[in-house]
């Protein structure tokens, strides 16, 4: 049963979120061109952060388990969305970006159960990604995965720990393999790329909606 408190939270959090959002874009804008490239206008590159923190930010509150865990998990639903819209926009995952959450993840992680087990899993996610990266090139003399999703899969091992960040893997990899088959099916080539971060990120999302009390636990 959902406390009446959290449905009282969820429009205030949502209101917080779509102001987050516009954070989100506003900082992304920046970032873009730091990187020497140019922002889109399109509609849902303006309104797509804001709307979607802002839907992420209402469901978490109301499935909240406490306000500490619903403000943690917050600040990475924001890392999250960042590397989706950015990513679908630029295909690119920023270092930026990257390095200083995965350094939020390992701090939230030794508050964990094991405390090490997180790091475990993300050293693991980062190489075993970073192993498929290699691999891909190697064998299709292409990139098969960028560097910036290997930091990615770090950070979601990081952030979520070992079974859950297999479940999130899993979702991510699903909903690209889904993707991926429809633009074949639309355009008629097997030529189609895709970029694997949004997915990936998306199935971080999944996981932390279907364990409210990450990342403080063990999921």
């Amino acid at each position: 049963m959902i406390a009446a408190g959290s449905l009282l939270l969820v429009l205030p959090w949502a209101i917080v979120g779509a102001a987050a959002g516009w954070l989100v874009r506003w900082g992304s804008v920046r970032l873009a061109r730091m990187e020497q490239l140019e922002p889109g206008e399109r509609r849902w590159q303006v309104y797509g952060p804001p709307i979607l923190c802002a839907l992420l930010f209402g469901v978490f509150a109301f499935e909240l388990t406490s306000f500490a865990v619903l403000v943690v998990r917050s600040v990475f639903v924001l890392v999250l969305v960042q590397v989706i819209f950015f990513d679908f926009e630029h295909r690119l995952i920023l270092d930026r970006v990257m390095f200083p959450s995965m350094a939020a993840a390992v701090l939230v992680s030794l508050f964990r159960n094991p405390w090490w087990a997180g790091i475990a899993t993300g050293l693991a996610a980062g190489i075993l990604f970073l192993l498929i990266a290699l691999a891909g090139a190697a064998i299709f003399k292409a990139e098969a995965l960028g560097f910036g999703d290997v930091k990615l899969a770090l950070f979601m091992g990081l952030l979520l720990g070992a079974l859950p960040t297999i479940q999130a893997l899993f979702y991510g990899v699903l909903l690209a393999a889904v993707i991926s088959v429809g633009l074949i099916v639309r355009h008629r080539t097997m030529k189609q790329t895709i970029a694997y971060g949004p997915y990936l990120a998306a199935g971080a999302l999944i996981v932390l909606f279907q364990n409210p009390a990450l990342p403080l636990s063990s999921g």
